[in-house]
């Protein structure tokens, strides 16, 4: 599960459970890609 939060620390998203390494990987990818100018901490 990956937690989106915001500069101020607020929680603004969680993501989905993973039952699998590449479907973990491929939902961060994702939001690279769909969200390029936002920058994550993994």
């Amino acid at each position: 599960m990956l937690d989106l939060k915001a500069k101020n620390n607020q929680l603004i998203g969680t993501s989905e459970s993973h039952e699998s390494v590449s479907g973990r990987d491929n939902g961060i990818d994702s939001v690279t890609k769909n969200a390029p100018d936002e920058k994550l901490k993994i």
